[in-house]
């Protein structure tokens, strides 16, 4: 760094990095960049940082940041030809669901949706154009879990690379890249963040190759990128990442299984649970349950509203991996065409004490 003066600047040994502004880096006298850095489209030294670090923590080769989650998707989904055939699942996140239906038709991608916990029906799916699986486990809302390792096998078999949406999981509960996906995907929004301050996305490539310099093209040449203070935030988040999930870990498995004795709820979807159809696999590809817990309540959609509108200490809020924590009814959230249960709600566990948590779920079911 230099001064107004051209003068070197000394390090001041803050202990956390600087949030560094500029759109533009100053070059040498031959035309070169002696500190790496142009211009901030391309890179920037706090979106460097940012990538590194998620880089370390999903065991991957090329991290690549963006503007929001979406713009992620998107940027993974631009890297397909005209032509191509995406498999996703049944039970896909409404976002990327819009960008199938409204934008990419008319790019000539198609697309099929299918049951991803079943890896027959996966494999019928698979066409001679399916160039891109895309694996969302655990799902949203119902958290249903599919084979990492499996459908990775399924699709290299078929010529295909795959994409694992890991928001909902975190790296910190697990890694997709280690079970052969290709391409990790996280709204860094949700858990990575973790703060309900900052929009962004990442994607992780496993190899550095042909698919990452195309995903770096796309992420230059679009400049869906994030901002350098937004990179600053979201890094300085990761020195709790590991405590937050941790604790949001503990203290939804002790809601969900509140939640699991009480009258009102027919059912509870969470993977740590002993009664979740999937809780063997869980516990092979996920270190930790994560933090956002659904269930059905009985009486249908009007019990549900009800239920989301009578607690006090919970947020009504939409999203999910923040320390405040959230409740909605989701299927009101989502496209007129989902495929969520109408008595379903979304919790989304925050760093509250549990116990005041379900002390809010017990008085709003109380109140019904």
């Amino acid at each position: 760094m230099t001064k107004l003066d051209g003068s070197p600047r000394k390090p001041s040994g803050a202990v956390v990095a600087p949030i560094e502004l500029s759109t533009t880096f100053v070059r040498e006298g031959d035309g070169s960049f002696a500190s790496g850095y142009f211009y901030t489209r391309h890179n920037n030294p706090n979106r460097s940082q940012l990538e590194e670090a998620l880089r370390k923590l999903e065991h991957g080769a090329v991290a690549l940041s963006f503007a929001s989650g979406m713009a992620a998707s998107m940027a993974a989904l631009l890297a397909l030809q005209s032509g191509d055939h995406v498999v996703l699942p049944q039970e896909c996140y409404h976002g990327t669901l819009s960008l199938m239906h409204e934008i990419f038709p008319r790019w000539g991608l198609s697309y099929s949706l299918v049951d991803m916990t079943d890896l027959e029906v996966v494999r019928s799916a698979m066409t001679p154009h399916t160039k891109l699986l895309w694996i969302e486990t655990p799902s949203n809302p119902r958290l249903r879990l599919s084979d990492l390792t499996g459908l990775a096998a399924l699709a290299h078999a078929h010529g295909a690379w795959v994409v694992c949406d890991n928001t909902m999981a975190s790296p910190l509960n697990q890694n997709p890249l280690l079970f052969g996906c290709d391409v990790v995907l996280h709204a860094t929004t949700k858990y990575i963040n973790g703060h309900s301050d900052v929009l962004g996305g990442v994607l992780i490539t496993r190899e550095h190759g042909p698919l990452a310099e195309r995903l770096r093209t796309i992420q230059v040449c679009g400049g869906g990128v994030p901002a350098p203070f937004d990179c600053w935030l979201t890094s300085r988040s990761l020195a709790t990442l590991q405590l937050r999930i941790q604790t949001q870990n503990d203290s939804a498995l002790k809601i969900a299984e509140f939640l699991a004795q009480h009258a009102r709820v027919t059912e509870v979807h969470y993977p740590w649970l002993p009664s979740h159809p999937q809780c063997a696999l869980a516990r092979t590809q996920m270190r930790g349950g994560g933090g956002v817990v659904s269930f059905q309540v009985s009486g249908g959609e009007a019990s549900a509203q009800r239920l989301v509108a009578n607690v006090h200490k919970i947020h009504r809020a939409t999203s999910l991996g923040g320390v405040e924590t959230l409740i909605e009814h989701r299927a009101s959230m989502e496209r007129a065409d989902t495929e969520t249960p109408r008595d379903l709600v979304r919790l989304s566990v925050g760093l509250e004490p549990t116990q005041q948590i379900v002390d809010d779920l017990a008085a709003a079911f109380a109140s019904l």
